[in-house]
């Protein structure tokens, strides 16, 4: 009987802590898990943002990888436009949520330049395509859960993600400018950063 409440009073304070960091057993470094090529349940977020101003950017990201939709697609293609990056896969129930946030915002902000691109961490191809069918999401998603997940370290190497799904907004110079940890609180809270890095993007032109 003890030895339970011994056992139970350490877990208190460790699942404090792993709640405070937002990340699972794995570490509070999403990178590390990453590294691990061990399968990782989704780490739902609370959908806070951090905005990050342009002097304390790191340099651009720069990745490339094969996408759902069978072609090579990467920093080439989205450098010179703002662009959403969001990491998810199919079975992450916050993912799902948040789908048509995304797509609807595509939809609003592709006439405009913006790119967006997923960055799926876990499935296989026909996963991500039934996904992409049923949300009627059409931009593409690199397929990274294979190899080294060259993307998911290009991207941990700048700014630490720490929950899954993040969704990154990306400057017209390829720098981590907005991130969202977990589901996205809504349309609105996605189409507030992509206008405010769209602006910033006009002033630096003017």
């Amino acid at each position: 009987m003890i030895r339970r409440r011994a056992a139970a009073l350490v877990a208190v304070p460790l699942l404090a802590a792993l709640a405070l960091t937002g990340c699972s057993s794995g570490g509070s470094d999403l990178s590390k898990q990453w590294q691990e090529s061990s399968d990782k349940g989704y780490v739902s977020g609370d959908g806070s943002s951090e905005s990050i101003p342009k002097d304390k950017r790191t340099d651009p990201v720069k990745f490339s990888g094969e996408t759902d939709k069978n072609n090579t697609y990467g920093s080439a293609d989205t450098l010179g436009s703002v662009t959403v990056v969001n990491f998810w896969y199919a079975g992450c129930a916050p993912c799902r949520a948040e789908a048509p946030d995304l797509e609807a915002a595509y939809a609003e902000f592709s006439d405009k330049g913006v790119k967006f691109l997923g960055v799926n961490t876990r499935d296989q191809v026909a996963q991500a395509q039934q996904f992409a069918e049923q949300f009627n999401i059409k931009y593409p998603s690199i397929m990274d859960n294979a190899g080294g997940r060259a993307v998911q370290r290009a991207f941990a190497g700048e700014i630490r993600l720490n929950a899954v799904p993040t969704t990154l907004i990306l400057d017209t110079e390829g720098r981590v400018a907005h991130r969202v940890i977990g589901q996205l609180a809504g349309e609105s809270q996605l189409r507030t950063l992509i206008d405010e890095t769209l602006a910033e993007s006009s002033k630096s032109d003017s």
